[in-house]
């Protein structure tokens, strides 16, 4: 996602987003999208926090890249516990031609990594950077570098006009199609260190904590949430805020099991569903078909008493997997998650 980078698939969406919402298409909101579940939209806002000021508050678990503070910043093997870092980004060009560049440029980009913490420290230096605002962690899934992660963060909370903190837990992926296991393999091992940093962030002075995870960093979340729990009981998870689970590419009876344990904090969880996300299909097939949380009838998923966003119905492209990002109907699910945590 540099600047010289080719087309994407989420840079060509994007260039359509201006005219899908001049269509008005918020009625569909309160019907059968999410069922009316999330109630009326927040009144809009023109700019986000991180417009304004675009630094992206980032806890790893990958190795730094060596030289430090240079592309790719962070590489794809396992670091030695969790980093903390502070990254500039540059913003999108707002105007007319800027927002046609954007499908080559692949819009936000990363500026420079001035400052990195490793060690204990980590966690404590993510919370004090934070400032006691309200914070936006991004996790991302499968097959992403840190680069590609870092962007779709930024897109995710520029997309919501998030006016807190926006943040960024990345872990070890391998960024490859074939490299599943690792991928999968590296998500929980790094439970642990978004352990670590949730409860860091739960114990400072501050605001609510919103938490949102795509495909397979929903395992590692979900995990990690069971963990929190266990370990530092109800009132860690008093500070979180939205949890929003979109695609989570999870076996679903691990995700009932994993909802079981969190008890009431379950209420605070949206998913966003789609049975014609052909990534989670392909994952499905490699777990021995046994169906994906995110691809599970609906009504299965809100019978363990989580809300649902079924995005079926905006799923125009061959993947679909990635709909929170590329679709503006399915942010503003995010949007509204977010609102009803803060009691707006």
């Amino acid at each position: 996602m540099t600047a010289n980078a080719v087309p994407t698939r989420r840079g060509l969406a994007r260039l359509g987003l201006s005219a899908l919402a001049s269509l008005s298409l918020g009625g569909c909101l309160g019907g059968g999208f999410g069922g009316g579940l999330l109630g009326d939209s927040p009144g809009p806002e023109r700019q986000s926090a991180l417009d304004v000021s675009p630094v992206l508050l980032v806890a790893t678990t990958r190795r730094p890249a060596d030289p430090a503070g240079r592309p790719p910043y962070f590489t794809d093997q396992r670091g030695r516990g969790l980093a903390f870092a502070t990254v500039r980004l540059a913003p999108p060009d707002r105007s007319l031609i800027g927002k046609v560049s954007s499908v080559v440029t692949g819009d936000w980009r990363i500026a420079s990594a001035p400052r990195v913490v490793t060690g204990p420290e980590a966690a404590t230096a993510f919370a004090e950077a934070a400032l006691g605002r309200d914070v936006l962690i991004y996790v991302h899934g499968y097959r992403e570098s840190f680069e590609t992660a870092a962007v779709s963060a930024a897109q995710l909370s520029d997309g919501i006009r998030f006016r807190g903190v926006s943040g960024l837990f990345s872990w070890p992926s391998a960024g490859k199609t074939f490299d599943y296991g690792y991928d999968r393999e590296s998500a929980l091992w790094s439970r642990d260190a978004f352990e670590d940093l949730l409860r860091a962030l739960a114990t400072a002075q501050g605001g609510r904590i919103h938490i949102v995870a795509h495909s397979m960093g929903t395992l590692l979340t979900l995990e990690t949430l069971r963990m929190l729990r266990a370990d530092a009981g109800e009132a860690a998870l008093d500070r979180i805020g939205a949890i929003v689970l979109a695609a989570p590419d999870i076996d679903i009876d691990l995700f009932t099991n994993g909802i079981e344990r969190l008890s009431t904090a379950a209420q605070k969880i949206t998913v966003i569903s789609s049975t014609n996300d052909r990534a989670l299909e392909l994952s499905s097939t490699i777990a021995g078909g046994v169906v994906r949380a995110g691809a599970a009838d609906r009504s299965r998923l809100e019978a363990l008493g989580v809300r649902v966003a079924d995005a079926s119905e905006y799923g125009s492209g061959f993947i679909n997997h990635d709909l929170f990002l590329s679709n503006v109907e399915v942010q503003q699910v995010i949007k509204r998650a977010v609102a009803r945590a803060d009691g707006r």
